[in-house]
């Protein structure tokens, strides 16, 4: 018996048990000669081939195990990876979605103020307008005022010559307000430039004061010679 349960249990293994071994087929003890072989049954024969090959298959199981172990490591870890980066691309994300938003804000703000600006800008182009307009109008005005003022001054020389002259009729068509006398010349306004006129004057007036004093030194001359 006891020979039996080591070769089914392996060297080291006769310790002293209390209870029968589960799966353990149990033989009555047998005395034998040393030179005697046991003959074991075919259920036994069996059994031990089942032993080694359950244990076979838990090793290998536990070695597939350990692969799959190993692996699901590996994708576990990858996936945390993907999602540590997917984390960090989704927090850059949103901060430039904030960062687009915040300047959207800024630029509608700035549009606000740009449109605001552009209609007091408008308001004050056309309050501008009216006032140009308004001055435009007061010039014309003034310019009818002043051609008025001008006939009215022409119509008052007039009448005092006549009153100071009896014999100028101030209905003579030769009157004319809108002509001047320069030079001794009775000029149209209209068609000389006073500036022109003002100059040739003075340039002829020049030129018979220098005549008149060559005359005079052309007669102190005489004078000198005849002493």
């Amino acid at each position: 018996m006891k020979r039996v349960r080591d070769v089914l249990l392996g060297l080291g293994s006769s310790s002293s048990v209390t209870k029968p071994e589960v799966g353990l087929i149990e033989l009555l003890e047998t005395i034998v000669q040393r030179d005697i072989d046991i003959n074991l049954s075919k259920s036994l024969a069996n059994s031990i081939d089942n032993v080694e090959l359950n244990t076979m298959l838990k090793e290998g199981s536990r070695s597939r195990v350990e692969e799959l172990k190993e692996e699901l490591k590996g994708q576990a870890d990858k996936h945390t990876e993907e999602k540590a980066t997917c984390k960090k691309e989704r927090e850059e994300w949103l901060e430039e979605k904030k960062r687009l938003g915040s300047w959207r804000v800024r630029c509608l703000d700035s549009e606000k103020k740009l449109n605001a600006k552009l209609a007091n800008l408008e308001t004050d182009f056309d309050e501008l307008k009216e006032k140009h307009d308004g001055l435009e109008r007061k010039l014309e005005d003034l310019k009818g005022q002043i051609i008025q003022e001008h006939i009215n001054g022409f119509q008052k020389g007039l009448r005092q010559a006549a009153f100071f002259h009896n014999d100028i009729d101030v209905s003579d068509a030769r009157f004319d307000v809108n002509k001047d006398v320069v030079g001794g010349q009775l000029v149209n306004e209209a068609n000389s430039n006073l500036e022109e006129e003002v100059e040739k004057l003075a340039e002829e007036t020049l030129a018979e004061e220098v005549v008149v004093d060559t005359g005079a030194v052309a007669v102190a001359r005489g004078n000198l010679e005849n002493i």
